[in-house]
C-alpha cells in the first residue's frame, strides 16, 4: 500500500511539473538579444537628449546576465519568445539611426515607441515599412529630418501614428505621400502629426475608425472634407495652425456629435456663420476657434454646450455682451481677449468654483470688475488688461494666482496686499492705471515672481528696499511713471536674474546704485527723468548683456572719462545720456567701444526685440527721441542703434570713430557746444537715419560725401556756423529749410541764396585745415575773392617766411604751405575750366 502510495504521489508530481513547464514563457531568442544589445552599443545615453519630465535610460539595464524579456521596455510573446513590443521612450538615447539598424531585424514587432530620444537629425529609413504586423508606432519628438518614406504607407495594420518634429517642418511628406498613407492605413484610430510639413488637401478616403485625428501646424490647405466631421467615432480633431485650410462647418447634424469632446480649429480660415448643428455637440468639453476671423454676434449654438470646459474664441471680430458665457457651470478656461465685447462683466455669477483661467483682455469692457472674481477658488490666470475697467480691487480669498495682467485701465486705490502675498504669482501687470498710495514691504514675499510691472500710476513713496532681493527668478522690474521720491536704496543681489530696470519718470535722488553691478543679464537700464546727481557711471560698462541705457534727464554731470578696458558697453546699442550736464570732450575712446554698433546684420531676416523671451508678458516702453521727435516704443528692435548726447555741455570736436559705428540709425549731439568740422567721414554710416548736430559752434562746409546718406530722413545742421553750398541729390534734395536755418553762410537749395550764381567765398569760422583732404568737391574759389585776400596774404606770407629762416627748422611751416599752395591751385584750375 505505501508502495502504491509513493507511485501515485510521484505520478502527481510529475503531472504538476509538465504542466506547469508547458505554461512557462519561452525564453528570450538569442538571435533578439543579440539584435537588441547591438542596438544598444549604436546610441550614447545622455540626459539632455530626452525632452520628458522623468527621462529614464532603459537601455542601461540590458545585459547578457539577464532573459532580454525582461529588459526595461521589452515585451515578447508568451509562446515564441519573439520581442514584439519595444518601449524606448524618454530613454535618453543619442546618436545616428541608420539603415542597417539592428532594430529592423525584429520583424515581428507590434508596437514601437522611440519618442523623446535624440537621433540626431537622422532620416527615416524606409526598411521602417517592413515591420508589417506594427499596430502602434512613435516617433514623437526625437529629431528625425527629411523626407517621410513613402514605404510607412505598408503598414497596413497600424492603429496609432504619432509624429512630430521638433523644428518646424523638419520633416516633410513627398507628393502624394500622405494621400497614400491615409489610403492604405484603414485600421488607423489615432494620427497625431505636429510639426511635419505636409503641404497637401486632406483627402476624401481614410480610415473611419479614427477617434483622433490631429494634424497640427502643417501646412494643409484646401477645403477640409465634411466627412471629417462626420467620422461616428471621432473624439479629438485638432487642425489648428493651418492658415491655408478652409473650413466649412456641416449644417446638419454632425456624426460625430455624440462621441467628439475636443474640437481644436485655431488659426483656420472659417466661411460662414456658425451653423446650428453645433449645438447637438453636447459631448464637447473643449472648443478652440481662435484667430478665424469669426465676426458678429455669438450664436444661439453654442449655449446648448452645457459639457464645455475650455472655450476659445480669441482674436476674432465677435460682438455683443458676454453675459451668456458665465452660465457654463463647468468652465475651466475662458479666453475671449482681442475681439470687441463691450458692457460688463455680471456680478451675479456663481458656481464657476472650476474656473482656472479667465482672458478677457483687449476689448471693450467696463464697469468695475465684480467680486465674485476676486472670491474664485482655482483662478491662476486673470487677464483683463486693455479695456475701461474702473473702480477698486478687492481682496483676493484665493492663494493660486500665477499670472495677473490689469494694465491699460482706470483702475485706482491701493494695490490690494492679498495680491503681493501670492505664493505662486510669477507675473504682476498693473500698468497704466491710476493706482495710488505706496508699495507695501510685502512685495518682497513674492517668492515665484518673474515679471513686476507697476508703471504709470500714482505710486509715491520709497522704494521698498529690499525689492532687488525678493527671488532669483525675477526679469523684469518696471516702477517707471510714478511718484517715487528718495534714493534708489534698493541692494541688487549677487546671482540676481534682472534683465529689465525701468525707473524713469520718478523723483529719484542720489547716486545710480552700486549694486546695480550685480545684474550680469541686464540688457536694459532705464533711470532717466529723475533727480540723480552723480557723475558718469561707466562701471556700468562691465555689465556683459547691458544693450539699452538711458539716463536722460538728471543731474547727472562732469566729463565721460577715458578708460583703459576696452570692453566696456561692449554690447550697447542704445545710449541716452541727454539733457544732463556732463561737460568736457565727447567720450572719443567710449565709442570706439561699442562692438554692436559696428556690425550691420545683414542676415536677419525676422524681427527680433531686446527681451524677446518675456515678449509674450511684457513690453520694454522706452521712450527714444529720433528723427527729432521723442517716440515711445513699445519693444525696442535689436538693431535700432542710437546715441543721443544731446542738451550737455560737451565741446571740441565730433570724434572720427563715431564712424566706425557701421550700424548706427541715430546720431543726436545737438545743444551742446561742438566746433570743428562735421567730419566727412560720416558717409560710412550706410543706414544712418537721423543726424541731430543742431545748435552748436561747428563750422566749414558740409562734406558733399553726406550725400551718398540715402537712408537718411531727418538732418538737423541748424543754428551752426556753417558756411558754402549745401550738398545736392538724393536724400538732400528732400531736406526743408529748418534744416539749416541760423547758418548765415550757406547758399543752395533749399535756402533761397543761390549756390551757382554767387561767387562769394564766406569765410570759416574754424581753421580750414582740418580735413583737408577730403575738400577736393567743395565750392570754387574766385579770382575777385583772391586779389581781395592779396594784401592780408602778403603779410602773413612775409612774416611765414621770417618765422622759417629764424627757427632754422621750417618743416611744419613748409608742410603747410605747400598743402596750401595744392589747394589753390587746384581750384583754380577748376575755375579755369569751368570759364
Amino acid at each position: 500500500m505505501g508502495i502504491e502510495k509513493l507511485a501515485l504521489f510521484m505520478l502527481y508530481a510529475f503531472l504538476c511539473q509538465l504542466a506547469f513547464s508547458s505554461s512557462l514563457p519561452h525564453l528570450c531568442r538569442k538571435d533578439q538579444a543579440h539584435a537588441l544589445l547591438q542596438f544598444k552599443q549604436t546610441f550614447t545615453t545622455n540626459s539632455d537628449a530626452s525632452g520628458c519630465s522623468e527621462p529614464y535610460a532603459k537601455t542601461l539595464s540590458w545585459n547578457r546576465s539577464a532573459d532580454c524579456c525582461s529588459w526595461d521596455g521589452v515585451h515578447c510573446d508568451e509562446m515564441t519568445g519573439q520581442v514584439i513590443e519595444l518601449d524606448l521612450s524618454c530613454s535618453q538615447l543619442q546618436g545616428k539611426f541608420h539603415s542597417n539598424n539592428s532594430l529592423f531585424q525584429l520583424s515581428n514587432l507590434k508596437k514601437l515607441d522611440l519618442s523623446y530620444n535624440d537621433f540626431s537629425g537622422s532620416h527615416l529609413s524606409p526598411k521602417f515599412g517592413e515591420f508589417s504586423g506594427l499596430t502602434h508606432l512613435d516617433l514623437w519628438g526625437s529629431s528625425f529630418t527629411g523626407q517621410i518614406p513613402s514605404e510607412i504607407s505598408y503598414l497596413s495594420k497600424l492603429h496609432v501614428l504619432s509624429i512630430w518634429s521638433e523644428d518646424p517642418y523638419m520633416l516633410r511628406f513627398g507628393p502624394h505621400t500622405f494621400e497614400l498613407l491615409l489610403k492604405n492605413l484603414t485600421q488607423l484610430r489615432e494620427l497625431e502629426l505636429y510639426d511635419v510639413n505636409i503641404s497637401s488637401t486632406i483627402p476624401q478616403n481614410f480610415s473611419s475608425y479614427l477617434t483622433t485625428l490631429q494634424l497640427l501646424n502643417t501646412q494643409l490647405c484646401g477645403i477640409l472634407p465634411e466627412r471629417v466631421l462626420h467620422l461616428s467615432n471621432l473624439e479629438l480633431l485638432d487642425l489648428s495652425y493651418n492658415t491655408q485650410l478652409t473650413v466649412r462647418l456641416p449644417m446638419t447634424k454632425w456624426n460625430s456629435s455624440t462621441s467628439l469632446m475636443n474640437l481644436y480649429l485655431c488659426s483656420v480660415k472659417f466661411t460662414g456663420n456658425l451653423p446650428e448643428s453645433m449645438s447637438y455637440l453636447t459631448s464637447l468639453h473643449d472648443l478652440d476657434m481662435s484667430s478665424g476671423n469669426l465676426s458678429g454676434l455669438i450664436l444661439k449654438p453654442l449655449w446648448n454646450l452645457t459639457n464645455i470646459e475650455n472655450l476659445f474664441l480669441e482674436i476674432n471680430n465677435l460682438e455683443g455682451t458676454i453675459s451668456p458665457f458665465f452660465k457654463f457651470g463647468k468652465l475651466r478656461g475662458l479666453k475671449l481677449w482681442g475681439n470687441n465685447f463691450s458692457g460688463s462683466i455680471p456680478s451675479n455669477v456663481s458656481g464657476l468654483q472650476n474656473l482656472q483661467s479667465l482672458v478677457l483682455s483687449s476689448n471693450h469692457l467696463s464697469g468695475t470688475i465684480p467680486s465674485w472674481i476676486f472670491s474664485l477658488p482655482s483662478l491662476s490666470w486673470l487677464y483683463l488688461s486693455d479695456n475701461n475697467f474702473s473702480g477698486k480691487i478687492q481682496e483676493f480669498k484665493s492663494q493660486t494666482l500665477i499670472v495677473v495682467t490689469l494694465e491699460q485701465n482706470q483702475l485706482e486705490g491701493p494695490i490690494p496686499k492679498s495680491l503681493l502675498n501670492q505664493q505662486s504669482l510669477g507675473f504682476l501687470h498693473l500698468s497704466q492705471n491710476n493706482f495710488s498710495g505706496q508699495i507695501s514691504s510685502t512685495i518682497c514675499n513674492l517668492k515665484t515672481l518673474i515679471v513686476l510691472d507697476l508703471g504709470s500710476n500714482n505710486l509715491n513713496g520709497t522704494i521698498p528696499q529690499f525689492l532687488g532681493e525678493i527671488n532669483e527668478h525675477v526679469r523684469v522690474f518696471d516702477l517707471s511713471n510714478n511718484s517715487l521720491s528718495g534714493t534708489i536704496n534698493t541692494t541688487f543681489s549677487v546671482g540676481n536674474q534682472l534683465s529689465v530696470i525701468k525707473l524713469h519718470g520718478n523723483k529719484l535722488e542720489g547716486k545710480v546704485p552700486r549694486s546695480l553691478i550685480n545684474c550680469k543679464y541686464l540688457e536694459l537700464l532705464d533711470l532717466g527723468d529723475n533727480e540723480l546727481n552723480d557723475t558718469f557711471p561707466k562701471w556700468l560698462g562691465t555689465l556683459p548683456n547691458l544693450k539699452l541705457l538711458s539716463l536722460r534727464s538728471n543731474k547727472l554731470h562732469g566729463p565721460i572719462k577715458a578708460s583703459k578696458n576696452k570692453k566696456l558697453f561692449a554690447q550697447l546699442q542704445i545710449m541716452d545720456l541727454s539733457s544732463n550736464g556732463f561737460s568736457g570732450n565727447l567720450p572719443e575712446s567710449l565709442f570706439d567701444n561699442f562692438q554692436a554698433m559696428k556690425i550691420i546684420d545683414k542676415n536677419a531676416r525676422t524681427p527680433w526685440y531686446v527681451g524677446d523671451q518675456y515678449g509674450i508678458f511684457y513690453d520694454s516702453v522706452m521712450t527714444i527721441t529720433t528723427k527729432g521727435l521723442d517716440f515711445e516704443f513699445a519693444r525696442v528692435l535689436t538693431t535700432n542703434m542710437v546715441i543721443n548726447l544731446s542738451r550737455n555741455r560737451f565741446e571740441g570736436y565730433i570724434p572720427s570713430t563715431i564712424a566706425s559705428l557701421l550700424a548706427l540709425r541715430t546720431l543726436n549731439l545737438s545743444h551742446n557746444g561742438l566746433e570743428g568740422l562735421i567730419p566727412a567721414s560720416l558717409q560710412h554710416l550706410s543706414v544712418l537715419e537721423s543726424l541731430d548736430l543742431s545748435f552748436n559752434k561747428i563750422g566749414g562746409e558740409i562734406p558733399q560725401q553726406l550725400a551718398s546718406l540715402t537712408s537718411l530722413e531727418v538732418l538737423n545742421l541748424s543754428h551752426n556756423h556753417l558756411v558754402g553750398c549745401i550738398p545736392k541729390g538724393k536724400q538732400f534734395d528732400t531736406f526743408e529749410k529748418s534744416s539749416y536755418q541760423g547758418n548765415d553762410g550757406l547758399h543752395g537749395f533749399p535756402l533761397s541764396k543761390d549756390c551757382g550764381g554767387d561767387n562769394r567765398v564766406p569765410q570759416a569760422t574754424t581753421p580750414f585745415v582740418q580735413d583737408l583732404g577730403e575738400e577736393g568737391d567743395s565750392s570754387p574759389i574766385s579770382w575777385q575773392a583772391v586779389l581781395m585776400g592779396y594784401g592780408c596774404g602778403l603779410i602773413i606770407g612775409l612774416s611765414m617766411v621770417y618765422i622759417m629762416l629764424s627757427t632754422q627748422n621750417p618743416a611744419w611751416f613748409s608742410r603747410m604751405f605747400e598743402e596750401l599752395e595744392r589747394i589753390i591751385n587746384t581750384r583754380m584750375q577748376k575755375q579755369k575750366k569751368r570759364n
